[in-house]
């Protein structure tokens, strides 16, 4: 009997370690004499449901092993949500399909709570239809809000850039605060956990140092008082750096930037914190300022990644494939951290039932109590996080990354499947 094949995709926004995650799973199924080939998704789970499966065979043991210095995602991710079952069944029984005429018996998803409950999904619906799939979910998200593991894949190396970050453009901001600009925000990403945001009061080593404020979606945002903060940063120390979540809010719910629309996945698309505080600031005291996103830039920077970081995410994927070697279904690897004051870490499992659609936000005592900062324990938790630097090469002074071929494999399904 020919081995199963297996089937891996990356889901939603990339991170600058999830290719080392897919470089976990690929060279641990290629060593392994359970998995037959390993066929990535084009673009995510659209991959499967048109059938556009790319042959990871057709790549070297060279590029496979540059994906785990490479950003982005390597196979193309996407933005798309399976509907429910009682909504869509089509969509399942179009991957069901797909899986069944390529002999894929393994399917590792690599994600966020969303790519969880879509794991989750294909699971128990592959047992329905008579034709069993093993379905391991790969934590993935910046926004470090995934439960059971300690921390996820992709989160440590955008909190080292963002507090790197805010640590020298509160330098710059110093150096001109004399005669120029005297507020500086920087809005980070997190819709609903303040994490990103968190990692920024890294910076802060010294009494004055940036950032002096962070504010998160936890926290309910008080316009007079961040105001009277800002007041006081200024007069203290010459200027005031933020740093400031794209979720903020105000108490009643209300996003400070909501744009009025949502995106693919029904989440309120946000149209800029950093603007919004920033014109506030003018409006009402009347500072010179200047803000900046991070955006893509801070999801993207591989050349600052976290050692650490890299290390977890690679690990996640070969523990992926070993939990499906051993029978394992539904379920996530999980890190563990281990107690005592030097850091340690390991992999458990969690399953999936557990992690789909559930957010972990930011535990209160890791914020200050004037809700502007982080405390000594949030400090604690996250700079373990962000220690190490794992450049990638460099070639006449940029960054050198992986580029595959992208080998197609040949469509076996006549009917073609619209997305």
């Amino acid at each position: 009997m020919a081995k199963k094949n297996a089937f891996y995709a990356q889901s939603g926004g990339v991170t600058a370690v999830i290719n080392a995650s897919a470089c976990g799973v690929i060279e641990t199924a290629r060593a392994s004499k359970k998995i037959g080939k390993v066929y990535a998704g084009h673009n995510g789970i659209i991959g499967a449901l048109r059938e556009e499966l790319i042959d990871t065979s057709k790549e070297s043991a060279k590029n496979i092993a540059a994906l785990r210095h490479t950003p982005s995602g390597a196979f193309g991710s996407c933005r798309y949500k399976l509907k429910s079952i009682e909504e869509n069944r089509a969509e399942y029984e179009r991957l069901i399909e797909v899986f069944k005429a390529h002999n894929i018996g393994y399917f590792f998803y690599n994600g966020g709570g969303d790519s969880a409950d879509t794991c989750l999904k294909i699971s128990q619906l592959s047992q329905t239809m008579g034709y069993p799939i093993q379905a391991i979910h790969v934590p993935k998200t910046v926004d470090n809000d995934l439960p059971i593991t300690d921390n996820c894949p992709g989160f440590g190396s955008v909190a080292k850039y963002v507090s790197v970050s805010i640590k020298e453009a509160g330098l710059d901001i110093a150096s001109m605060c004399e005669s120029s600009t005297k507020v500086f925000i920087m809005e980070v990403m997190g819709r609903h956990a303040g994490w990103i945001a968190a990692a920024g009061g890294l910076a802060a080593q010294e009494e004055g140092d940036a950032p002096h404020i962070i504010l998160f979606p936890e926290i309910a945002f008080n316009k007079e008082k961040f105001l009277k903060r800002v007041k006081q940063c200024v007069k203290k120390y010459g200027f005031c750096a933020i740093v400031a979540s794209e979720g903020a809010q105000y108490k009643d719910g209300t996003f400070l930037a909501d744009a009025g629309t949502t995106d693919a996945f029904g989440h309120k698309q946000l149209g800029g914190v950093a603007p919004t505080l920033a014109n506030m600031v003018k409006d009402e005291l009347g500072y010179k300022y200047h803000w900046a996103l991070a955006d893509y830039l801070q999801r993207a920077a591989r050349h600052i990644a976290s050692a650490t970081d890299v290390e977890q995410a690679y690990a996640v994927g070969q523990a992926a494939v070993e939990m499906a070697i051993d029978g394992k279904n539904a379920v996530m690897p999980a890190i563990v951290r281990g107690k005592g004051k030097k850091y340690t870490w390991s992999i458990s499992e969690a399953p999936l039932d557990q992690v789909a659609n559930v957010e972990k936000m930011m535990p209160r005592n890791y914020i200050s109590k004037d809700g502007f900062g982080i405390s000594e324990a949030g400090r604690d938790y996250l700079l373990p996080l962000i220690q190490g630097e794992d450049f990638p090469p460099f070639k006449n002074g940029l960054p050198q990354y992986a580029k595959l071929k992208k080998v197609m494999v040949e469509k076996k399904l006549k009917k073609k499947f619209k997305v």
